[in-house]
C-alpha cells in the first residue's frame, strides 16, 4: 500500500473532512480484512470498521510519522479494536448462541493463514519467513491471542514466543526494508 503524502495526514489532523474520505478510501478495504480476520463476523467487522475510522478521525493528531508508517498507525487500532470487541461482553454473550455452521467456518479457517495475510498485501512477505514465525504471527496478530495464549497454544515456555515474536518482527521488518 502507498505510504500517504505528510500533506494529507496534515489535513487530516486539521480535521478536514475530505482528507478523511480520501483516507477511508484508500485504506478500508484492507482495514477491513484486519478487523475480520480477528472477528470472523462481517456485520461485527463493519460495525467495528466504523469505530476504528471515527478513532481515527478523533485521534488523527495522536499520531506521529516519527513513531511509524501511517498505515502501520491505522491497522494497530484496527487491530485492537477487533480484539476489544472479541473480549466484550456483549461479543461473549452472542457467540455463545453459535449455529454449527459458525463452527465449521472456525475449522476451516484454523490454518487458513494465507487468506488472512493476503487480505492485507503481506502474503509475499509471510511467505519468506520460517513456519514457527507464521505460526507465531498467525495466533497473535491476526488472531488475536495473547503472548500467554500462543504460549499455551503452542505448547512453548513463554520467553521462547516472545523472543521468537520479537526475531520473527524482526525478520519482516528487514524484508520490508530491503
Amino acid at each position: 500500500m502507498q505510504e500517504q503524502p505528510d500533506g494529507l495526514i496534515a489535513e487530516l489532523q486539521a480535521k478536514n473532512p475530505k482528507a478523511f474520505e480520501r483516507i477511508y478510501e484508500r485504506y478500508s478495504e484492507s482495514t477491513f480484512g484486519v478487523i475480520y480476520s480477528v472477528i470472523g463476523d462481517k456485520h461485527v467487522a463493519e460495525e467495528v470498521l466504523q469505530d476504528v475510522f471515527l478513532k481515527i478521525w478523533d485521534n488523527a493528531e495522536s499520531y506521529n510519522s516519527s513513531k511509524g508508517r501511517f498505515f502501520t498507525w491505522v491497522l494497530n487500532i484496527a487491530r485492537n479494536a477487533a480484539i476489544d470487541k472479541t473480549r466484550s461482553k456483549a461479543y461473549k454473550n452472542k457467540k455463545k448462541n453459535l449455529t454449527a455452521e459458525y463452527f465449521v467456518d472456525i475449522i476451516e479457517e484454523k490454518t487458513n493463514l494465507s487468506s488472512k495475510v493476503d487480505a492485507i498485501g503481506i502474503k509475499k512477505y509471510i511467505e519468506v519467513l520460517k513456519p514457527y514465525c507464521k505460526k507465531i504471527i498467525d495466533l497473535l496478530y491476526f488472531k488475536g491471542f495473547t503472548q500467554s495464549e500462543a504460549s499455551e497454544e503452542l505448547d512453548m515456555p513463554l520467553g521462547t514466543i516472545k523472543t521468537r515474536n520479537r526475531n520473527c518482527i524482526n525478520k519482516l521488518r528487514e524484508i520490508l526494508t530491503a
